[in-house]
């Protein structure tokens, strides 16, 4: 395997180039069939916009590829990617193998494994990690299946995946990229939530005068220093107050699936569940859970009560009850 250095990325170049049809060109699937085509591959891409498409069609991507056909999905998770990956069940012919490149639920892959199977069409999950950075830096690649289809893709993924030892597991059998994925992403969610609650403890001493330095002295030398933590400290650099961003959180949907995942296996997630919960925190202007939980503050010891127009609105504190 050797690199090229191209546009100050540095590609992969495995000992044979492949033909791949991408569908969803999107800011991952795009820059990951840029990624692929700088690496020696030839790329047939088909997406909704035309402006960024290849092809104007399903149909014409299969034809346009030379079979045994590779079709790469890279379209939203749940019934986006089912719907796409049935289609491409119609099309395409024995001996074709599609790959399944977004955050699709393990059990879906399994299903979509099964239905192919049946029709001699092979199918890889793959988990993909690295977003914006991918296209620079490379994808962390996640991949369930069996192994004569792997072995097969082998030299995309050579092409996709960062330079060096690691970046690339085949998990296991179909479904065991995403289930791998999902997992990641949950640990990430903890991640994230340690820091923000590290960031919002600092923020709050009145001893410590400078918190942008703080994190910053922490990207060398110390046991947390991570990629999160260095993007925290380019977020900071940026607004060292965060005062342009609103404290709310999406999630992606694999939080969940990993806490559901815990549930089916019984395996304790207490970090991780408490960080997707914080998320849906994130989302409320006026918690109704913590109305209850001042109410009763005030109700049993008389605590002060902040009203909705503030704490020092008339009767914001209210006197105890009479015992």
């Amino acid at each position: 395997m050797w690199t090229e250095k191209t546009s100050s990325t540095v590609v992969h170049k495995g000992s044979r180039s492949m033909e791949l049809g991408m569908i969803g060109l999107g800011r991952m699937g795009g820059n990951m069939a840029e990624r692929l085509r700088r690496g020696g591959h030839t790329v047939v891409g088909f997406d909704r916009d035309p402006k960024v498409s290849d092809v104007g069609s399903l149909e014409e991507l299969v034809e346009r590829l030379a079979p045994p056909r590779a079709v790469w999905v890279m379209v939203p998770a749940g019934q986006p990617t089912r719907d796409t990956v049935h289609s491409l069940g119609k099309l395409l012919q024995p001996g074709d193998v599609i790959v399944d490149g977004g955050n699709s639920h393990y059990v879906d892959d399994q299903k979509h494994g099964d239905e192919l199977r049946a029709i001699g069409v092979g199918f890889v999950d793959c988990g993909v990690s690295g977003g914006v950075w991918g296209l620079q830096n490379g994808y962390a690649l996640m991949v369930g299946g069996e192994q004569e289809h792997v072995d097969r893709l082998m030299p995309v993924f050579e092409t996709l995946k960062p330079e060096g030892e690691y970046g690339f597991v085949h998990s296991g059998k179909v479904g065991a990229g995403h289930f791998v994925k999902m997992v990641h992403n949950g640990i990430e969610y903890a991640m994230m939530q340690a820091f923000g609650e590290g960031y919002e403890l600092i923020e709050a001493s009145d001893v410590v005068t400078n918190v942008p330095e703080t994190f910053r002295s922490w990207q060398e030398g110390t046991v947390i220093r991570s990629w999160l933590l260095d993007l925290m400290n380019r977020a900071l650099a940026d607004d060292p107050q965060l005062d342009e961003i609103r404290g709310y959180a999406n999630d992606s949907g694999e939080g969940r699936w990993t806490v559901q995942a815990a549930v089916d296996h019984a395996v304790p997630l207490p970090a991780i569940t408490a960080s997707l919960f914080a998320r849906f925190s994130s989302r409320q202007d006026d918690s109704p859970a913590m109305k209850v939980v001042a109410a009763l503050r005030n109700q049993f010891g008389g605590h002060a009560v902040e009203g909705a127009k503030g704490a020092d609105s008339p009767g914001a504190d209210v006197p105890p009850p009479p015992v």
